[in-house]
């Protein structure tokens, strides 16, 4: 068979499983990054039908996926809102950071991977899915609840570790001396800060440069910036994901509004094409030895979030209810989890990390939302059990105290 018609047969294959695994998904409303996660198992090496013509062109298009996630994460927020999460709850970040990643690196070491490999698996157990978090919420009908800004707040900070933690990553992983990593670390933290800085005093005149009332005009602009400013990101030893996420941060208004919309259908394609490529580099009978060690990481990790979101909602004042739905809500991993493996899959420092983070990510994945849903009312069943009975005008205050104090909980 001529080449071209291979690669058009099998990367058609691809994106039509990969749009009848989405339709499956939507249906059992959860999400399809598993889906896609198994689908790559399936076609990689060890799976039940291997690529071969298309395998480059699926690597290419995974790094498009990579760059387009994190600019439709720095559209969500404006400079100002980032400026604002900085000050009023950089706590909270730090507790996140605590909680969850230290379980990873301990994981690492005691495997005897090294201290590389922990810094990456920190990261991996670190970060939650954004993407999976706000499908959540819309789906339980929270976003009006007054726990959701603390959760998202959480996110944020995260999401702008990320600016700082993937150089430093991507420096480890490069094998460069402490003089290079540093230097890379500090080229990385100064685009950061000067794109915030420009983004706040200038963001308005940047919006109206790029933006156009002609949706074509403004879709080639704003993708050609991003892959231009990601490109030299890269060339520079920052992280192409981190240069697209500061393009999203410097664009608001209807620049913002308008590219989200116009990139949302890309951006969940080559998302997809991304988990895939991930899976195609994960070999299916490595998974089995990692297993256990990735589900009673998922069971600490798991824990320690729901802690995270407790203590958060809790110092934000919010009601015993609120903070076991904020807890439960930042359960799932996904998309950044997988970038982050990646990473250190195409470096090829430890042979089981990939595996260990594919089956994490598709444990929690699928936990995440379970805990969204069940964790309020299981945690307020398991506490009134624990609780003396009261006597009935102690129990009359008590509701009228709830009711008063959570008056915007929807979900």
């Amino acid at each position: 068979m001529h080449s071209s018609a291979r690669f058009l047969i099998e990367f058609g294959a691809i994106i039509l499983a990969l749009g009848l695994l989405g339709r499956f998904a939507a249906r059992f409303q959860f999400s399809p990054i598993p889906l896609y996660l198994l689908a790559g198992l399936a076609f990689g090496e060890g799976g039940l039908l291997p690529l071969g013509t298309s395998e480059e062109f699926v690597a290419i298009g995974a790094e498009i996926g990579v760059i387009l996630l994190l600019l439709m994460l720095g559209l969500e927020y404006s400079a100002s809102d980032l400026v604002s999460n900085l000050k009023t709850q950089y706590s909270a970040g730090l507790v996140d950071a605590a909680l969850n990643a230290l379980p990873g690196a301990a994981m690492a070491l005691l495997l005897g991977w090294g201290p590389v490999a922990a810094v990456v698996l920190a990261g991996v157990t670190w970060i939650s899915s954004s993407g999976v978090i706000a499908k959540v919420l819309g789906d339980l009908g929270r976003l009006g609840n007054r726990e959701t800004p603390v959760i998202l707040s959480v996110l944020v900070l995260e999401d702008l570790s990320m600016a700082v933690y993937l150089p430093i990553i991507t420096a480890l992983l490069a094998g460069t001396g402490l003089a290079a990593g540093s230097l890379t670390l500090a080229v990385a933290l100064g685009a950061a800060a000067l794109v915030l800085i420009v983004a706040v005093r200038y963001g308005r005149h940047i919006s109206r440069f790029v933006s156009s009332d002609d949706p074509e005009k403004l879709l080639l602009v704003v993708l050609g910036l991003t892959l231009l400013v990601a490109g030299l990101a890269q060339q520079l030893q920052v992280s192409a994901a981190v240069g697209a996420f500061l393009v999203g941060i410097a664009l608001s208004g209807e620049a913002a509004e308008g590219a989200h919309n116009l990139l949302s259908p890309l951006r969940d394609l080559f998302a997809a094409v991304f988990f895939v490529f991930f899976g195609l580099h994960t070999d299916p009978a490595s998974i089995p030895p990692v297993l256990l060690p990735a589900l009673a990481l998922a069971v600490v990790t798991a824990g320690t979030k729901i802690a995270t979101g407790y203590w958060a909602a809790r110092r934000a004042g919010i009601s015993a209810k609120g903070r076991w739905r904020a807890g439960g809500t930042l359960v799932a991993r996904g998309e950044f989890s997988i970038v982050i493996a990646g990473l250190a899959v195409t470096s090829g420092i430890e042979p089981s990390l990939g595996p260990l983070a594919t089956a994490y990510v598709l444990i929690l994945v699928i936990v995440g939302p379970l805990t969204a849903r069940y964790t309020e009312p299981l945690a307020t069943l398991l506490t009134g059990r624990l609780r003396k009975p009261a006597p009935a005008s102690d129990t009359a205050d008590s509701g009228l105290e709830s009711v008063a104090e959570e008056p915007h909980e929807v979900g």
